[in-house]
């Protein structure tokens, strides 16, 4: 059974007044932190009453607010993590190693630029409850082992890992947002020097 089918599997299985809170929801979670000026400031009691469900089903759904938090980000991701595991060229498996390489890194901070504030919020929100870091999040180790594998035949084995997590900094939604907010780049800028740094450390790609 693939991911898929097991999530597919576990939806078809919930009950449907579970299925039902459930989108309610992440519907009033996503509405809220995409108006909100800080969605770091939208609280679980605010979600609730937008979902219309007491704050025990919210808790006993998500657990906390990283909970929700990554499971609403999870729906800004799918696409993105579909296109990678199945898609068709430049992300999907069929592709050249260096050219998926850039282009993985490329679509990674396309949606940190989309979803800049969730993805702090999310960060700071996992710090905050003491859960998984940067580098034992499942996300950034299913990336990083991608990374890792497609960088065996250009860097060799010895290199490999180190230069993923290398290139994995360069997409930090907190460096992202430094050079927005402070030194006032535009993501088009911030998506040409990327491109750069990956010419440089791993070579052009080939004609």
């Amino acid at each position: 059974m693939t991911d898929a089918d097991r999530r597919v599997w576990v939806l078809e299985g919930e009950r449907a007044d579970a299925a039902r809170n459930r989108e309610a929801i992440l519907n009033a979670a996503i509405k809220l932190y995409d108006t909100a000026d800080d969605p770091a400031a939208v609280t679980m009691n605010d979600v609730a009453a937008a979902a219309g469900v007491g704050n025990g089903t919210l808790f006993r759904r998500f657990a906390d607010r990283a909970g929700l938090l990554r499971a609403v980000y999870a729906t800004r991701t799918q696409a993105l993590a579909d296109a990678i595991t199945s898609g068709p060229p430049p992300l999907g498996p069929a592709t050249p190693a260096r050219r998926r390489i850039t282009a993985i890194l490329d679509a990674i901070v396309a949606v940190k630029l989309q979803n800049r504030s969730l993805t702090l919020a999310l960060e700071r929100a996992d710090q905050a409850s003491g859960g998984a870091s940067l580098f034992t999040a499942p996300y950034y180790e299913a990336v990083h082992a991608l990374l890792a594998e497609l960088l065996l035949e250009i860097v060799g084995a010895e290199r490999s890992a180190w230069t993923a997590h290398a290139l994995l900094s360069a997409t930090r939604v907190d460096l992202i947002d430094h050079l927005l907010s402070v030194e006032g780049w535009t993501g088009q800028h911030i998506r040409r020097q990327l491109a750069d740094y990956v010419d440089r450390l791993l070579g052009p790609e080939p004609t």
